[in-house]
């Protein structure tokens, strides 16, 4: 490798690695910037915006249910024996028709019976599954409680139940009573929130047991820490916190960053899950645009920088095998023609000659007319002599008023050529008489430039000694 080519791999390498580098850093502070922002800031928002929409919707639902049992209808309905039904039916179905509910119902502590809007419906029995969540509730002393479960009115629809306990002025209980809410309706809220969003949304109990979730075949089946992933947060999440919790786990190969809050009012916990790499894609997507332009950029600059580069070693290389005054080659770029010439015919047998001339009395011209016009004269000799060479021919500036020409051909060939340019000169030389004496020799086995040069230059001098204006072969 030449020194400009490992000159450019260097500066490539380090243009497009430190390029790459500043892409890479730029990307991972605003991967560490995402991450923090989401864990801290957005998905703790996102579960605030979730939790306002679920008090909400089910704020009607609770003041009603906690209306009910204080309404001195119900309890004197009770209290006179549960007797009048079709009033009770009437009572429940105006609520539901007033609130939009699909089912009010009230389970009486005297008879076990079970009243909806349209009527008893059975009567509880603490070994029947669907009656565990009554015995519970009563047992448990609460006034008030939220749960999921299956509506046996209507068709075991899954239904959110606001149940609230009744009792009398002395505090005996008379039963409980509420209403439920279409479980849909919460589903799609958590559905439009991943399309917002883009981030799953769901509740589980204080168990840890899916109570609302866009997934229903989940929901009063799947417990948190059964879940693959998130298992292992399980106990963390389901502990109540006052702040929302910022939690991350892998599954299935993916990074899930969640924020955990506790609902007190419902005892859920609300949990807003999303992907990471997801809630990166733009970061990712900015890196490889920026990599794609930063690439080609770098492309462009070592492209650049190749020309320019290219472009002043050619302008040197000339300069350097230029000579500056007549434009033709100089000394040092005849020595690189003259050993390529060498080679070829040491190895393939080509015969090449060359000629030394020389101006006569070039001297008194520069102390007649000044340099000034000697530099005018040189410069139209050298115009002259390249005219009249072939276009193989190689012409140079020896040295002062002398020239030399490498051709191909014997020493008659150059004689020949010799002939002609000094022909050529004498005529183009105008107010100032101009001429050459030229030494003409041929390269033989075992030449070197100076061997040669020296025969030529031989020459050259024999026909100055005759009197100039001559050539002859050496």
């Amino acid at each position: 490798m030449t020194i400009k080519t490992k000159l450019l791999a260097v500066l490539s390498l380090i243009l497009l690695s430190s390029f790459l580098a500043t892409s890479l850093i730029n990307y991972t502070v605003t991967r560490d910037a995402v991450r923090e922002e989401l864990l801290q800031s957005s998905l703790p928002l996102t579960g605030k915006n979730i939790y306002s929409e679920i008090h909400a919707t089910m704020m009607v639902p609770s003041l009603v249910a906690s209306s009910m049992a204080n309404d001195t209808f119900l309890k004197d309905w009770v209290m006179r024996g549960e007797k009048d039904i079709h009033a009770l039916s009437r009572y429940m179905s105006a609520i539901n028709s007033k609130y939009g509910f699909i089912s009010t119902f009230f389970v009486s502590s005297l008879t076990d019976i079970y009243y909806y809007q349209d009527g008893p419906l059975k009567k509880v029995n603490p070994r029947d599954p669907h009656d565990v969540w009554y015995y519970s509730f009563v047992y448990s002393k609460a006034s008030h409680d939220i749960m999921v479960d299956t509506n046996q009115a209507k068709g075991h629809q899954l239904t959110i139940f606001i149940n609230c306990r009744i009792e009398d002025e002395r505090g005996r209980l008379l039963g409980v009573t509420g209403v439920g809410v279409n479980m849909d309706k919460a589903i799609d809220m958590l559905n439009q929130a991943r399309k917002e969003y883009g981030r799953s949304v769901y509740l589980v109990d204080q168990d840890g047991l899916m109570q609302v979730h866009p997934n229903k075949d989940l929901i009063g089946k799947q417990y948190l820490d059964e879940t693959e992933g998130i298992k292992g947060l399980a106990k963390t999440i389901l502990k109540p916190h006052e702040k929302p919790v910022s939690l991350e786990y892998q599954a299935d190969g993916k990074t899930i960053l969640l924020s955990a809050s506790y609902l007190p009012e419902f005892e859920w916990h609300l949990i807003v899950e999303q992907d990471e790499e997801k809630a990166l894609s733009t970061a990712r997507n900015n890196l490889y645009r920026t990599l794609g332009v930063g690439f080609t950029a770098s492309l462009l600059i070592i492209f650049l920088c190749v020309l320019t580069i290219n472009h002043f070693q050619s302008r040197l290389e000339r300069m350097a095998k230029t000579d500056p005054l007549t434009g033709i080659a100089n000394r040092r770029a005849f020595e690189e023609r003259f050993h390529l010439a060498a080679y070829k015919a040491d190895r393939y047998g080509n015969l090449f000659s060359i000629i030394v001339i020389d101006l006569d009395g070039f001297k008194k011209v520069n102390d007649i007319y000044g340099h000034l016009e000697g530099d005018k004269i040189l410069k139209s000799i050298a115009s002259s002599i390249d005219n009249s060479i072939r276009p193989a021919d190689f012409l140079a500036r020896w040295g002062g008023d002398e020239f030399i020409v490498l051709m191909d051909g014997d020493a008659e060939n150059a004689k020949t050529l010799a002939d002609r340019i000094r022909t050529a000169v004498t005529h183009s030389a105008q107010e100032t008489i101009i001429s050459l004496s030229c030494g003409a020799a041929q390269y033989e086995n075992g030449d070197d430039l100076a061997s040669i040069t020296a025969r030529a230059d031989k020459a050259m001098y024999m026909a100055k000694s005759q009197g100039g204006d001559r050539v002859i072969a050496g």
